[in-house]
């Protein structure tokens, strides 16, 4: 039961962030009146699909990630050819359905061959229908049908191109600042749970408790205080706690334990763990603590945020100075390490979550093809320049990039895999 409850907890850590940070893009992208085909999370084969309104809604095999489908960012749908013959669906007198295969199967429908068709500005179509050619209006919200699948057409006002420099540069953004978001948030409600250390502790506190082991078999409880061993106070002196059960191997020990306003003695032998010399009862201090006020948990989640973005930031420089390997960690290293994390409790799993999520928001805004922060980049040579990228050179430039990273994440995760192996 434990190990499901660690296995649901790392994939619902991972859905929140890869979700919140989606849902940035998703957001901002509807705000701007683009049209966003599909809000997807994870890769690979469908799982789970529903639309709603004019998006799709993915859960993917593989939880690595996710996006955000935009009108106009890749190349639009298929290209419908004067001369090709269709079928129509008019309603209200505009076309609502435009159908490209099983003409002769299709009831309620005008079928012709195109003479003219403009589905991005004009939203106008003309067939020739038995020699007569008759014209009609694109619904903005029309529909295309092949092979049973139905895509949205987008007018140019509902393209990812055709908005301003900022709303673009906003729905980019927005995916990084929503993780941004919900790291401070993490370490806001971290902290709320465990505490602010007190600065003048005058007793030791029980945090994890190794399970097996003679403080598990005791019944001991995370938070119970050490009041004396043997009759030997113990204070806030932790060390002291460390020294008496080390030299207790295989001797039993008599414990006087605070919990609450209750006072009471268990029996404890300390026994020897692999490759640690000395006696361990198998358990792991916590601060004592008090609960954080609302202007110190703000503050608290500040603080948190400046010093693990350096440390983020300096993790970045050593793998540039000294690139290894062994050094990078893939989605199988992540998980695994999640998993540990989840096994201490829910306190700990939060904060790392916090740490995931700043994680990911700062790399999305490193410039590197494909990721947030390159596609920024070229914004913002857009807005010097007064006048776009070429659409295709971009293009390039991100193909390239995302199959360098999938290549890597390829090499890292093998690499991972292997570390499992061989333990």
């Amino acid at each position: 039961m434990e190990m499901v409850q660690v296995v649901f907890l790392t994939v619902l850590m991972f859905f929140v962030i890869v979700t919140v940070h989606e849902w940035g893009h998703f957001y901002f992208a509807r705000r701007a009146g683009i049209l966003v085909r599909e809000f997807a999370i994870g890769f690979g084969p469908k799982l789970f699909s529903y639309k709603r309104n004019e998006t799709q809604f993915t859960l993917r095999l593989l939880p690595f990630g996710g996006y955000a489908r935009m009108a106009g960012e890749d190349p639009e749908i298929v290209e419908i050819h004067p001369g090709q013959t269709i079928a129509v669906r008019v309603s209200s007198g505009e076309v609502k359905k435009i159908y490209l295969d099983q003409l002769d199967n299709r009831k309620n429908v005008i079928r012709g061959e195109v003479e003219f068709i403009d589905m991005v500005d004009d939203l106008k179509v003309r067939l020739n229908v038995d020699g007569e050619s008759q014209q009609y209006p694109i619904y903005p919200k029309a529909m295309l049908v092949a092979k049973s699948h139905e895509t949205q057409i987008a007018p140019r006002d509902r393209q990812f191109a055709s908005k301003t420099v900022g709303q673009r540069a906003l729905s980019i953004f927005a995916g990084p600042l929503m993780n941004f978001i919900l790291a401070f948030v993490l370490f806001g409600v971290h902290l709320q749970m465990a505490g602010i250390p007190l600065e003048n502790p005058t007793y030791v506190q029980i945090g994890d408790i190794s399970k097996g082991m003679p403080a598990y078999e005791a019944n001991l409880k995370k938070g119970d205080i050490i009041e004396s061993i043997d009759g030997v106070k113990i204070g806030a002196d932790y060390q002291k706690m460390i020294d008496l059960t080390s030299k207790s191997k295989d001797k039993p020990m008599e414990w006087t334990i605070r919990r609450g306003d209750e006072v009471f003695n268990v029996t404890l032998t300390p026994r020897a763990m692999e490759g640690q010399e000395g006696g361990k009862v198998g358990i792991t201090p916590q601060l004592p603590s008090r609960k954080a006020s609302i202007g110190e948990t703000f503050s608290g989640a500040g603080v948190a945020m400046v010093d693990t973005t350096k440390i983020i930031f300096q993790g970045f420089g050593q793998l540039i100075k000294q690139f290894n390997m062994d050094d990078l960690g893939g989605p199988v290293r992540t998980f695994e390490v999640t998993g540990q994390i989840a096994k201490q409790g829910i306190v700990q799993l939060t904060y790392w979550a916090a740490i995931l999520s700043l994680y990911l928001g700062i790399f999305n805004l490193l410039p590197i093809p494909a990721m947030d922060g390159s596609r920024l980049v070229f914004l913002g040579v857009e807005a010097l320049r007064g006048k776009p990228i070429d659409p295709s050179r971009e293009g390039m430039v991100h193909f390239v990039g995302f199959a360098m990273l999938f290549l890597l994440m390829i090499a890292v995760t093998y690499n991972d895999i292997l570390r499992l192996i061989n333990g």
